[in-house]
């Protein structure tokens, strides 16, 4: 089955500098507003995950979790974290080094969304 959420070699980078800094560490993406809807980074409690939230698995050994209804509406999209220079959202990790946490993203194949979509059923 297809990876819902990957990193580029360049957030790979960023997450273990971060995590030799701080370590244990979890993703959120937003859905917008204040956050940028960026992919913030947080450390353990500084969110809350419930119900709401959907797990799409790890990247660099971290969580990664959406909002519910924002997975609904990105759900045939593979999410690609990537990092880029400047300041990113206000509250993820990574703001104090000049850098952030940029989401892109790739439309799923029609036998990937297959396999998503079966394994999800389940």
């Amino acid at each position: 089955m297809p990876d819902k959420v990957i990193a580029t070699a360049a957030a790979l980078e960023l997450i273990a500098e971060l995590k030799r800094q701080h370590g244990a560490m979890m993703f959120h993406q937003s859905g917008g507003c204040c956050d940028n809807s960026a992919a913030n980074c947080y450390l353990p409690g500084e969110i809350t995950i419930g119900a709401g939230d959907v797990y799409l698995g790890e990247i660099g050994g971290c969580p990664f979790y959406i909002g519910k209804s924002q997975y609904e509406y990105w759900k045939h999209t593979q999410l690609i974290i990537d990092v880029i220079e400047g300041q990113g959202g206000t509250f993820s990790l990574e703001g104090a080094t000049g850098k952030a946490f940029h989401t892109r993203s790739r439309i799923f194949s029609d036998a990937e969304m297959a396999q998503i979509t079966k394994a999800e059923t389940k």
